[in-house]
């Protein structure tokens, strides 16, 4: 800056004038993926790279204090890659969130990731809108050779000395988070229908369970989620999400998708709420199936989690063609009818 122009700055504020600050653009849909193998286009997809490519999110906006720059398009949807972990993810999302340069207070989120999807309630390649997100990493453990006889599992909910003890305290926020149901339903009706991939590699591998779910071509359904750190496998882990997720939402949800990221982003988007830059009934959680969360029959689970690497997933490609193909059905809809959606949340009756 010339010292002319320094000179005229300095005698503005000193008459009082202080230059206006850039006018926050306003966001219309927020969609968060976790992970990118490579660049944002024209090599191997993560799960940034269908809505980069598709949705022509073509300006690239510096995001230093989050995991990696974002990106925008004209029609107001703006990407963030949030990271691996619930912890980059959530450090992410709340840097988003007190980004100055966005006004996200009527802002709809839509987290689309792959996840892996019980045998008993879905197949490969499936949909899951989750209207219950459960923390599976808040706990006490000890380990599994050590389980006194009669304990399901080792893990023991925080402030309790057995599993499952009753009677069940309410769960916190950092523990148990329930999206708005009206809208998750406006979701799940809007999408039921939608076409999904399906494979060779799908159908053989979904022929070797029992379940009639499993056994099923890739479909949308409605279903929880578990969301913990640690990337677990096997049937009897299966069994304790199954309990876990029932007993922190005292058997309203139902486990079926397990994924990493999901309680971070929305803790963050809680306290963002809280400071009223959010509108947490603008949330939704749409988790698709890459691999089942344990091994087939007449396998081990050690067997099964050593082909369980991403990119390996036999549903890989497919679950990532899922998420954009549903999430941007909600997406395209909400910008369609932003004239209504913009004040009024979907599915909410007048």
């Amino acid at each position: 800056m010339g010292w002319v122009a320094m000179a005229w700055l300095a005698a503005g504020v000193a008459a009082g004038w202080v230059p206006a600050a850039p006018r926050p653009v306003p966001v219309k849909v927020v969609v968060v993926t976790m992970f990118e193998l490579g660049a944002d286009t024209g090599d191997e997809p993560g799960e940034f790279q269908y809505w980069v490519e598709r949705n022509k999110l073509d300006r690239v906006l510096p995001f230093p204090q989050g995991n990696h720059d974002l990106r925008m398009n004209r029609d107001g949807v703006l990407g963030i890659l949030a990271g691996v972990g619930t912890a980059r993810a959530a450090a992410s999302t709340m840097a988003l969130g007190l980004d100055p340069r966005f006004d996200l207070r009527q802002a709809y989120w839509l987290i689309a990731g792959i996840a892996g999807i019980d045998p008993a309630d879905g197949s490969l390649g499936s949909a899951v809108w989750a209207e219950w997100v459960v923390d599976g990493d808040l706990a006490h453990e000890i380990d599994a050779r050590e389980i006194p006889p009669g304990w399901k599992t080792g893990y023991v909910p925080l402030r309790k000395s057995v599993p499952y003890e009753q009677p069940r305290e309410a769960a916190k926020a950092s523990e148990c988070y329930h999206l708005n149901p009206s809208l998750v339903d406006w979701a799940f009706h809007l999408t039921e229908n939608v076409a999904l991939v399906d494979t060779d590699a799908m159908r053989n591998e979904r022929s070797h369970f029992d379940s009639a779910n499993a056994r099923r071509p890739p479909f949308v359904l409605k279903g929880d989620t578990l969301s913990a750190s640690t990337f677990w496998h096997g049937k009897l882990l299966s069994q304790w999400a199954n309990d876990w997720v029932k007993y922190h939402t005292g058997g309203k949800a139902n486990y079926v998708t397990t994924a990493m990221e999901d309680t971070g982003i929305l803790q963050s988007l809680t306290f963002l709420a809280g400071a009223g830059r959010v509108d947490l009934d603008r949330v939704m959680v749409l988790r698709t199936a890459s691999d089942f969360d344990q091994q087939k029959p007449g396998t081990t689970a050690a067997e099964s989690l050593s082909q369980t690497k991403i990119g390996q997933y036999k549903g890989y490609l497919p679950a990532l063609e899922a998420a954009w193909r549903v999430g941007n059905t909600v997406v395209m809809n909400l910008l369609e009818n932003w004239r209504q959606c913009r004040d009024r949340i979907p599915g909410r009756k007048p």
